[in-house]
């Protein structure tokens, strides 16, 4: 990965967030600390932990534990808390990602002299209102897609322009090597992991356990090509979590209805992605809800995979400029599966991803810092 340049100013930089447990926002905040920590500046990161905390310190940032997340009045009650340590860690900026931080940060920043330029990110759709505007009142915003910025825009009237920043997500080429097989050793170990996965191509949806996320689809996608007499094998990854098991028990009773139960397989979050990801024929991002962006698209067009996916949101963005074939109107289940028999015959050839990349992400949020940083008042 292109190494982060040194700037000329060294910032601290405080990030809230809910939590750093898993998913897009957590990993943003990661990639912006690693960023920071390698530019030189200090980084601080301040949530109420997670799994991602060892990570995060590993790479040289700080993290301190307040739950600034949790929806209930208590949280309100830690406003003097935050203040407390911002006084103590003179932050040149506070970066919010989450609305309920961000309120709290807000607040906060109103008992600190000199203030910390306030920046925020809008990670997702929100429901327009005055509770989330808050992630609408940073000295610069940043949304992920052309498309979030498009949303935001036309639910705030009140908003400049001139403040929202579309910086997208991007992810490490190197993470994602294009071409990329996983190796024997693997393979064996996957199969013997899961050998319900062998002996078809394999479909893989990566995704969290919740309805949005389209995993009914999938299944109606493995049962539909079934009846037109070509096997599959589908991998719902990640969709196994802890208070997830209604769901997941709806998951498998559809599973059953549809006589698919020796075609599917449902699994935990996973670490060897990538090489999931390389032994799929196709990668699946069915989410019935539109997607700020999409990561799961550039992660597997990087490798040289396929990607079906519905044409809304960040995901149907992506797919317009990087791989036309995948896309497919929003729930047309005939479409769908007439696609994905096309792509699982002859995919069309994928290029080396020349954009998206994690470090034009982390250069361009540390240009904004720095940016913010010079502002007076």
């Amino acid at each position: 990965m292109p190494s982060i340049a040194v700037p000329a100013k060294l910032l601290t930089v405080v990030q809230l967030i809910p939590a750093l447990h898993s998913g897009g926002a957590e990993r943003s905040a990661l990639e912006i600390a690693r960023a920071l920590v390698q530019a030189g500046h200090r980084s601080v990161v301040i949530s109420a932990s997670g799994r991602l905390v060892e990570q995060l310190q590993a790479e040289g940032s700080e993290h301190i534990a307040l739950d600034l997340g949790r929806k209930s009045l208590s949280t309100l009650g830690r406003i003097g808390a935050l203040r407390r340590l911002l006084r103590e860690l003179k932050p040149d900026i506070v970066h919010a990602r989450s609305r309920l931080p961000a309120w709290v940060g807000w607040w906060a920043l109103r008992g600190v002299s000199p203030r910390p330029h306030f920046v925020t990110t809008v990670h997702g759709f929100n429901s327009p209102g005055r509770y989330s505007s808050i992630l609408l009142r940073g000295e610069r915003v940043i949304v992920v897609s052309q498309t979030l910025r498009d949303y935001v825009l036309s639910h705030y009237r009140w908003l400049e322009p001139g403040r929202v920043r579309v910086i997208p997500r991007g992810i490490d080429q190197e993470a994602f090597p294009y071409g990329h097989r996983p190796d024997d050793a693997w393979h064996k170990a996957f199969f013997a992991e899961f050998p319900a996965l062998a002996g078809a191509p394999l479909l893989t949806m990566p995704a969290r356990g919740t309805r949005l996320k389209g995993h009914h689809d999938a299944i109606e996608l493995v049962a539909d090509l079934k009846r037109r007499g070509i096997e599959v094998r589908l991998l719902l990854l990640g969709v196994i979590e802890p208070g997830r098991e209604a769901y997941v028990a709806e998951l498998q009773e559809l599973i059953r209805l549809r006589g698919v139960t020796s075609q599917v397989v449902l699994s935990p979050p996973r670490d060897d992605i990538r090489d999931i990801y390389a032994l799929s024929a196709l990668v699946l991002q069915l989410s019935n809800k539109p997607e700020t962006f999409g990561r799961t698209v550039i992660e597997a067009l990087s490798l040289c995979r396929p990607v079906l996916g519905y044409a809304h949101g960040g995901v149907g963005e992506l797919l317009a400029e990087l791989y036309p074939a995948g896309r497919v109107p929003l729930g047309d289940r005939e479409r769908l599966v007439e696609r994905a028999a096309e792509l699982l015959r002859v995919a069309p050839p994928i290029s080396p991803l020349q954009s998206y990349r994690l470090s034009d992400m982390q250069q361009a949020t540390l240009a904004l810092y720095d940016e913010v940083s010079q502002r007076q008042g």
